[in-house]
């Protein structure tokens, strides 16, 4: 077989000769050398594509990290300062204003400050340290820019209420009612710009009464306020009460959330609320409401709503207490409290009308226990309420479970009856005289204290009744200064089984300053300490005046008590007292 010589390719040349002689040892050598000479390596269009897609983005990133620092807006500071002016109606400063294109294109507004009307003093109704709106991205290609939302960074916010009525509010919200606004969640642009998504975080909520800052507020509030529609607002806020001049924890959650409609006037506007304020502790409600513990323990739970306008609302509120108790020491059984009232707002919620309380409900199965009704005609003078409370037939059972709660002295065993009919009311107007009015009275009265037998303490009656206001003296007639007239309460002659064949009577009275208790008649020693323990004020010091020498058997008594307010009480025996001889006049 003759040998076939391989092609000399040593020296790098590829003749003629030398292809076909490799073509004729390797038939396939043409194809792999069209592979790998003809053919250069080339790379997926779709792998292309998508390198093109990473480094546009990469590029994209790059310059919205790298060009909002080198692009100056500060220029147009005082324009977004009027144009916000515009919008609110108030003076408007600013000390900064920057661009940001992440997440979504925006400006940060710094130190952002609104005026306050000089009508309700010199310090900003509102002012926050930044401030971001967020353009709306659809904008960028028409001529009038829109922001989506308008974002506060812990603002505060000053709400002032003035002797007049008048709210610091009032012209900022007449102002936004007479611009034309188009609803928040429209999709598409329309003549009317569409109202931003105004949102708060922990904000700052003053009140102000006047000039003078009051020590109550809202702190760490998430406020809201959009357009849902051409004719209304939605607000939504929700914050905890803060006192500045107590060390208060533990305040609840306020709520409030409803609409606001446009109108010519405030007064005018159209409302719906609703408001809650939950998990708070009687202690901290007090704390915060009054500026001292209260001394009360438990929970409460107060809802309201308010239908109508600004200028004269329908308000239904319901306060709920549960396990409510004393500080100092825990009842075997607290007491639950089921209130509810209405009412109507009048004068900008200056003040409140025809308010009627019932508890429980109206509505409730349980049988009444109390009405109230009254007005508030200035929210900011508590002392001009005019207030009535009745009972129409409270258990005197009841009654004595309530002492239980307010009083750890009372024995469990004391078996009380009869039925608490009666009303009191307050009248402002007669506060330097006796402003509570009224009479109690316990029909069918009994009080039982089992270790001194089955035999009833009281019997008959118990009433409690107001003095009558004194005339009004004629001015015309020229008297002597007489006596000051008696005010408060008087009990009536009460009857008491004390031991004697004939009941001893209590009598009383009741004032401003305290009580006196005089009692008379015969009694014992055991019955009288019987009705002490039963009545552990009636029985205070009341030992230290009976007679130690006295046999078991009734005998006759004629005591006193003295009691002033947050005071001790003191007994005195009138028939040990001498007798001063009244001096005899000398005859001429």
């Amino acid at each position: 077989m003759p040998k076939i010589s391989q092609p000399n390719i040593d020296n790098g040349e590829l003749t003629t000769e030398n292809l076909k002689l490799m073509q004729q040892m390797n038939p396939t050598y043409e194809q792999a050398e069209a592979v790998d000479v003809d053919t250069p390596p080339s790379i997926s269009t779709h792998v292309l594509r998508r390198l093109l897609y990473l480094a546009f983005a990469a590029l994209v990133i790059l310059l919205l990290v790298l060009l909002p620092p080198l692009i100056s807006v500060n220029r147009y500071q005082k324009r977004i300062a009027n144009s916000i002016s515009d919008s609110l109606g108030r003076p408007v400063h600013l000390d900064r204003v920057s661009l940001n294109l992440l997440p979504l294109p925006g400006f940060t507004l710094e130190n952002f400050v609104v005026d306050e009307d000089p009508a309700f003093g010199s310090e900003p109704v509102i002012r926050a340290t930044s401030v971001r709106a967020t353009l709306r991205i659809s904008s960028l290609w028409r001529r009038r820019v829109e922001f989506s939302t308008i974002s506060f960074a812990d603002p505060s916010v000053n709400l002032v209420h003035t002797a007049a009525g008048k709210w610091n509010l009032e012209s900022i919200l007449l102002h936004a009612a007479h611009i034309e606004a188009a609803p928040t969640a429209q999709k598409k642009a329309g003549p009317a710009p569409r109202f931003p998504y105004i949102e708060a975080t922990g904000a700052r909520l003053n009140l102000k009464l006047d000039n003078s800052k009051t020590p109550i507020s809202i702190t760490d509030t998430d406020f809201a306020l959009w357009l849902p529609d051409l004719q209304q607002w939605h607000l939504r806020l929700q914050g905890r009460p803060a006192r500045t001049d107590t060390n208060v924890t533990d305040t609840g959650i306020v709520q409030l959330e409803g609409t606001l409609g446009r109108a010519p006037s405030l007064g005018e506007v159209p409302l719906s609320l609703r408001g809650q304020w939950r998990n708070v502790p009687l202690g901290a409600a007090s704390l915060v409401l009054f500026g001292r513990d209260a001394g009360l323990r438990g929970d409460m739970v107060l809802s309201a709503n308010a239908q109508g306008t600004v200028s004269n609302s329908a308000i239904q509120a319901h306060l709920q207490l549960t396990g409510a108790r004393r500080a100092d020491f825990v009842p075997a059984q607290s007491l639950d409290v089921d209130l509810q009232c209405l009412g109507t707002a009048v004068g900008d919620f200056h003040g409140f009308q025809d308010i009627h309380c019932s508890w429980p409900p109206a509505a409730s199965s349980v049988p009444p226990t109390l009405a109230i009704s009254g007005a508030l005609p200035d929210i900011r003078n508590p002392n001009s309420v005019a207030i009535e409370i009745g009972t129409p037939g409270l258990p005197a059972s009841t009654l004595l479970d309530w002492f239980h709660i307010a009083s750890s002295r009372v024995p469990a065993d004391i078996v009380a009856a009869g039925t608490l009919t009666g009303t009191l009311s307050y009248h402002p107007e007669l506060a330097a005289e006796t402003p509570w009015q009224g009479e109690m009275l316990i029909t069918d009265a009994s009080l039982v204290n089992p270790r001194a037998g089955a035999l009833s303490l009281v019997t008959g009656d118990v009433s409690l009744q107001s003095i009558p206001p004194a005339p009004t003296p004629d001015p015309r007639h020229k008297k002597q200064p007489a006596a000051p007239a008696p005010t408060g309460f008087v009990l009536t002659p009460t009857s008491l089984a004390l031991g004697g064949k004939e009941p001893a009577i209590l009598e009383g009275h009741v004032d401003n300053n305290g009580y006196t208790l005089h009692l008379t008649g015969m009694a014992s020693i055991a019955r009288m300490l019987a009705l002490g323990t039963a009545l552990p004020q009636f029985g205070d010091g009341l030992a230290e005046v009976l007679p130690t020498n006295r046999a078991a058997g009734p005998f006759r008594v004629d005591l006193t008590a003295t009691r002033p307010w947050n005071g001790a009480q003191t007994w005195v025996d009138n028939a040990s007292r001498p007798t001063l001889a009244r001096p005899r006049h000398r005859s001429r």
